[in-house]
């Protein structure tokens, strides 16, 4: 998948159609689109691994009150937020993709508890990859991201941001 070309091609786009294609690959926070963009993209970046790798670079090179910007921008996993239907098109995909849409009462419950233990111990929602994952795997993470220190759940969760980011790029080839 990760050798397919992205269509359009990321290259060939001027900065609006870029960030207007490929801004929301990143949760609520298309100023990585728009620096990668002015930063340069080339034939290197027409594929879904290529073009991830130049967002992430962005995100890495952030300083930390940015980086905690774009965490904050995700939603709860099983939250108020994907019961409401508030969520982006790609959240509430790949949410429902986990099972998280068919919780239990008592499952929806133990969501709760985790994001707001969670949060009141990192000051920022749990973030992870949940494509390919289940409601039971996600509650297990949370269980052992929960013993993490701040700095390394920061960097984990910037790990699993990047991820959701390369699994939506990949999913725009299919479409």
């Amino acid at each position: 998948m990760t050798d397919a070309l992205l269509d359009p091609r990321p290259s060939t786009l001027d900065r609006a159609a870029f960030v207007r294609q490929f801004g929301d690959v990143y949760e609520h926070s298309p100023w990585i689109a728009e620096q990668a963009w002015d930063i340069g993209l080339d034939a290197r970046h027409d594929t879904p691994a290529g073009l991830a790798d130049a967002l992430a670079a962005v995100l890495d090179a952030a300083d930390t009150e940015r980086q905690l910007a774009v965490i904050r921008a995700h939603p709860d996993l099983a939250g108020k937020a994907a019961k409401s239907g508030a969520l982006t098109a790609d959240s509430t995909r790949e949410q429902a993709g986990a099972g998280l849409d068919q919780c239990s009462e008592a499952e929806y419950e133990r969501f709760h508890r985790y994001n707001d233990a969670y949060k009141a111990r990192f000051g920022f929602p749990f973030v992870m990859a949940v494509k390919g994952s289940d409601r039971h795997r996600i509650l297990a993470a949370f269980e052992q991201r929960l013993e993490h220190t701040p700095d390394e759940e920061r960097r984990t969760a910037i790990e699993q941001i990047h991820r959701i980011a390369l699994l939506r790029l990949n999913d725009r080839v299919t479409r």
